[in-house]
């Protein structure tokens, strides 16, 4: 099945929806070794399924991202962190160590001294339950490692210090034979580079680069989730010899709220009431992350019951609405009450005990008291009726 010109990843890999760790890296190991450039460098088919088949593996041997998939497809993946590859240095950058698993160490298809790629970084955004729930967008500045402008990230004083190395005669290999069989192994005089430098760059001192403070402004979308990701393309470390840079991963961190509780999509928070106001219903403002919100008590509401705000809870990532507010309503006992208080609720509580059912009379009688209680707890409202 294809959504947006994505096919399912499953459907890519070969694999059931339930198949196991072992068993995605087994079918990626084969579409791998099927569709590696290598193997097919006439084939512009198969670098467009080695491509897909990486991009499926990358999601599925994420247990977060496969997650992410799992509930709501290819849309979930959305500011998740989560892009394709764009050519195969990225591919083999990521999956480096699986190549060298069973393409005996062939995967980048580079030797040492050519272009590498920059490491990845990561930076941490905390964020208040209001910021997750609305999104926003903040400027970080933050130190990496960039490529030197003056050698660029050769390391070298000009390209007249850079010679070929005689050891190898710049293939970065070196042969030796033993009986009838001949074996090859890295260049112990260049490390396998295929070149040394006769005079290095006074900026980087021969490093290939140099640390810099680096701003740049990152936008968290709204629903955002605590240890979410955001990937911020060739903003990590810099890149040597040509190298293209690393990623920047922006992780969220979800601040505790005095107030707010996180479940998912759902803000639970937890609501005092009196006695008066549980038996009786009460009209209520509860603070959500939007605002005020009138919350209606219905009588004889009891201590751990919960109430809902539809729609006032944090936004559904990549789909269209929001959670819930989930109240849950404590009903307090007072501490210290009056003389006048502690009468009535001494008739009520007679009238309580009288068990059965209530008469009409009675019950009237009760409900009368308890208004009464309340208004020597609460104080008169205006228009009438309860707080």
């Amino acid at each position: 099945m294809s959504v947006n010109g994505k096919r399912d990843y499953y459907e890519v890999l070969g694999v059931d929806r339930g198949a196991a760790g072992d068993d995605i890296k087994k079918a990626y190991r084969h579409l791998a070794m099927k569709y590696h450039p290598d193997r097919n460098p006439d084939d512009p088919g198969a670098e467009e399924q080695f491509k897909e088949a990486s991009e499926a593996y990358q999601i599925l041997s994420d247990g977060e991202k496969r997650s992410l998939y799992d509930q709501y497809g290819h849309d979930g993946l959305r500011g998740a962190g989560v892009q394709g590859f764009s050519n195969f240095d990225d591919i083999f950058s990521s999956f480096g160590d699986i190549f060298s698993d069973f393409l005996g160490g062939g995967g980048s298809r580079r030797r040492r001294g050519g272009p590498q790629r920059g490491r990845d970084l990561a930076y941490q955004v905390d964020m208040t339950m209001e910021e997750a729930a609305l999104g926003f967008e903040r400027e970080i500045e933050f130190e990496r490692s960039a490529e030197c402008a003056y050698c660029g990230g050769t390391g070298a004083k000009s390209a007249e210090a850079i010679r070929k190395c005689p050891a190898c005669k710049g293939t970065g290999q070196v042969a030796f034979r033993q009986s009838f069989i001949t074996y090859s192994t890295t260049c112990s005089a260049c490390g396998g580079a295929g070149s040394e430098i006769t005079e290095h760059c006074a900026e980087c001192r021969g490093e290939g680069h140099r640390a810099e403070k680096r701003k740049v402004k990152v936008k968290i979308p709204a629903g955002i989730d605590d240890g979410g990701r955001l990937r911020l393309r060739e903003e990590g470390e810099g890149g040597l010899k040509g190298g293209p840079p690393g990623d920047l991963f922006v992780v969220a961190s979800l601040l505790p709220h005095e107030y707010f509780h996180r479940d998912g999509s759902e803000v639970i928070t937890q609501l005092g009431v009196t006695f008066a106001q549980a038996a009786l219903g009460a009209e209520i403002e509860v603070r959500t992350l939007y605002g005020e919100s009138r919350l209606k008590v219905p009588r004889g509401m009891q201590s751990g019951e919960v109430l809902r705000l539809r729609g006032e809870g944090f936004p559904h990532p990549g789909r269209r609405g929001k959670g819930d507010h989930v109240v849950q309503v404590i009903v307090q006992t007072p501490t210290k009450i009056s003389a006048k208080q502690e009468k009535l609720l001494r008739e009520l509580d007679a009238i309580g005990r009288g068990g059965g059912k209530m008469k009409k009379s009675v019950s009237h009688k009760f409900f009368s008291l308890l208004e009464s209680f309340a208004r020597a707890l609460l104080g008169p409202c205006p228009g009438g009726g309860v707080r």
